[in-house]
């Protein structure tokens, strides 16, 4: 395939994932009071629970609430895109797929959707936390109104770097099944891979608490370990089904 080949596939396939993507925003543009509430919750339970001072979201700018709509719309269409966009990039990372290869993308499809939507999940559930850990070291009295597209915006894509984060095991199995990155290089990268996570979740972790790193890296970690668990199956599976004569054609290169 030539250059010109690979620049329109990757036009053809960001194209499609864009329109899916807007869709889902109409979807997120019309249940948009609904998210708003959900995702403005700890902000209304931290303030349920002090006795004085204000803690809400504020709105400083004329256009900031359509700016906020807007933006909080397009992340809903990115989850709720999710199997579009993920099919493509899976699609633009192994071109020219043969039957078997198809089949291994549509699984991987099916199998990082739900990864990805536990890993939102995952973070949407662990929102309040820090809201209230951060919040905490308001004065008593004190008003804590947010800038509400600075709020929403570090919510919204702590949750969606988290869905992302969640993907890493499926895009490993994926590019061991199409013989890319075999088992014995994942297991011998782990402690580097291991740092990574930890790297990752401090950056990404909202409250200056360990405690709180360590809960989120935790299951990256087991699902990278369980990718490779994975990978050594599918490499053993691989080794049996080879064919004699490959074996022989190696240690004739061997010897050469």
């Amino acid at each position: 395939m030539s250059l010109g080949d690979h620049l329109r596939e990757l036009r053809n396939r960001v194209t499609i994932a864009a329109v899916a993507i807007l869709l889902g925003a109409v979807v997120g543009w019309v249940y948009y009071n609904q998210i708003i509430n959900a995702l403005t919750k700890p902000l209304q339970d931290l303030q349920a629970s002090r006795a004085d001072g204000v803690v809400n979201i504020n709105f400083a700018g004329m256009t900031d609430a359509f700016a906020l709509q807007l933006t909080t719309s397009l992340f809903v269409g990115v989850i709720l895109a999710s199997p579009v966009w993920l099919f493509q990039i899976w699609g633009f990372i192994v071109p020219g797929l043969t039957k078997k290869e198809k089949l291994i993308a549509r699984l991987f499809v099916v199998a990082a959707v739900p990864l990805f939507l536990a890993g939102c999940f995952f973070a949407f559930i662990m929102v309040p936390k820090a809201v209230a850990v951060l919040l905490g070291f308001t004065p008593e009295g004190a008003y804590n109104l947010q800038d509400g597209s600075q709020y929403l915006n570090f919510v919204l894509k702590f949750i969606v770097a988290f869905g992302c984060a969640f993907l890493l095991p499926v895009f490993l199995v994926a590019l061991n099944l199409v013989g890319i990155l075999p088992a014995r290089a994942m297991l011998r990268s782990w402690r580097p891979a291991v740092m990574i996570i930890f790297v990752f979740a401090a950056i990404m972790t909202p409250t200056p608490d360990a405690y709180t790193m360590i809960f989120l890296a935790s299951p990256m970690i087991a699902l990278y370990f369980a990718s490779i668990g994975v990978a050594f199956l599918l490499d053993r599976r691989k080794e049996e089904t080879k064919p004699d004569w490959l074996d022989v054609a190696d240690d004739e290169a061997s010897a050469l």
